[in-house]
């Protein structure tokens, strides 16, 4: 836990980018920076968005419902695990740019139209979200429209990762785990909104 004294705000951000860049080339560098290279990448930095994401998208409930010093740090870090989350999914995109020039035959035989519209609408909430993350941006757009934009955000990324795994599970059994966590962190979400929503006399009753 001491770890986590040091491991706040913006040395969080450098610290997660920096791994994440150092474990993509390390996979690249082991295959040669081959396709088969950059398909893992690939993977790799889906799966550590998809850590960050549910850090961020469950921060506030987990405090709610289980306060403690974790999840005090998960919940005063939460612009940072976004942020981290965004520069994840960044690098993501630039490992599917490559494949695209490498083996466009690939490329093109696993993504479909459909892909394009929902993943190309997900980096469009996560660049206005990671742009508003700041207290000027924030304030420039007001909180009204901040709370409907990573409001809105935040579930349709949940949706976005749900649907790429829960379109893989029937082909691949790994990927059913990850449907599992995706859903208990709706459920954590919900009941932790729920709480807050709950008047004072019922909780005390």
């Amino acid at each position: 836990m001491n770890t986590l004294r040091h491991l706040k705000g913006w040395s969080l951000l450098c610290a997660s980018l920096l791994l994440i860049a150092v474990l993509s080339f390390t996979i690249l560098w082991h295959h040669d920076f081959s396709v088969e290279g950059v398909r893992l990448v690939i993977r790799m930095t889906a799966r550590t968005s998809l850590l960050l994401f549910l850090l961020a998208f469950t921060a506030s409930a987990a405090f709610r419902l289980w306060p403690s010093r974790w999840t005090r740090w998960q919940r005063a870090n939460r612009r940072y695990l976004g942020l981290s989350f965004a520069g994840s999914h960044a690098m993501h995109a630039v490992a599917i740019t490559a494949l695209a020039r490498m083996d466009p035959v690939l490329y093109h035989s696993r993504v479909k139209l459909a892909t394009y519209v929902l993943s190309g609408l997900g980096y469009v909430f996560i660049i206005a979200m990671a742009s508003t993350s700041f207290k000027r941006t924030a304030a420039w757009i007001g909180p009204r429209a901040w709370k409907v934009l990573h409001v809105t955000g935040a579930y349709y990324l949940w949706l976005t990762f749900m649907k790429a795994f829960v379109t893989r599970a029937p082909a691949d059994s790994f990927y059913w785990p990850f449907v599992g966590v995706l859903a208990a962190a709706m459920l954590l979400r919900i009941v932790g909104m729920a709480k807050v929503n709950t008047p004072a006399h019922i909780v005390a009753s």
